[in-house]
């Protein structure tokens, strides 16, 4: 069990003595809470061990450290800030900061790995799925079971959605997906995309589309 009190104690001192720790000169710390603190210090111990030690030799050799899913998973990076019954960490937006905050001290790509997996996956198939995709995706995705990715940007126009070019068709039985897209974080090891597309009546809509999917 832990000691709530000791642990926090001990966060706020070692803050101090922490290299890469900015100096807090408005107190803001003071305005976390006790479980703010605690995640802050799982996460920073996690990267500290799990990430430094060998982020800069796979960087090197431009691999992407896939053996460091599981960790994220177990630390709760994964849609912190969704509902447990999907899996999620059921915390606030302010914990959800403080954890991409912390792996961002490690390695701004484990980060953005992490807030692809969580806000730009995760949270789309939370807010607009439905309640059959959530029970489906969201505790693979929060598990690390599935890696997703978030198909927007494209090569002729960017991330902007109204020049988007990538269409859908719906067949009756079947969505068709014509396009392209590129730069998508985690596509290199994801098991289903969130891709965006423009219906016939020019409305975009999302599509989960799984890597084994015929086409």
């Amino acid at each position: 069990m832990i000691d709530k009190s000791s642990s926090v104690a001990k966060e706020r001192s070692t803050a101090r003595e922490d290299r890469f720790q900015g100096h807090d000169y408005y107190n803001l710390d003071e305005l976390l809470s006790d479980d703010h603190l605690l995640a802050r210090e799982a996460v920073r111990a996690w990267v500290k061990q799990e990430v430094s030690p060998i982020i800069e030799e796979y960087s090197e050799r431009a691999e992407c450290p896939t053996h460091l899913f599981k960790g994220l998973a177990e630390i709760g990076a994964f849609g912190p800030s969704l509902p447990a019954e999907y899996g999620g960490g059921g915390m606030d937006e302010i914990a959800y900061g403080i954890i991409m905050q912390e792996l961002e001290r490690g390695d701004s790509g484990i980060r953005s790995m992490a807030s692809v997996q969580g806000s730009l996956v995760m949270y789309p198939i939370y807010k607009f799925g439905s309640e059959e995709q959530r029970r489906k995706y969201l505790p693979k995705l929060a598990s690390g079971e599935f890696i997703g990715c978030f198909g927007l940007t494209e090569p002729d126009h960017g991330s902007n959605p109204a020049g988007m070019v990538t269409n859908v068709k719906d067949d009756g039985d079947a969505y068709i997906l014509n396009g392209a897209k590129m730069w998508i974080t985690n596509s290199p090891v994801a098991d289903l995309a969130v891709v965006w597309a423009k219906r016939e009546d020019g409305k975009v809509i999302g599509l989960i589309v799984e890597k084994d999917m015929p086409g």
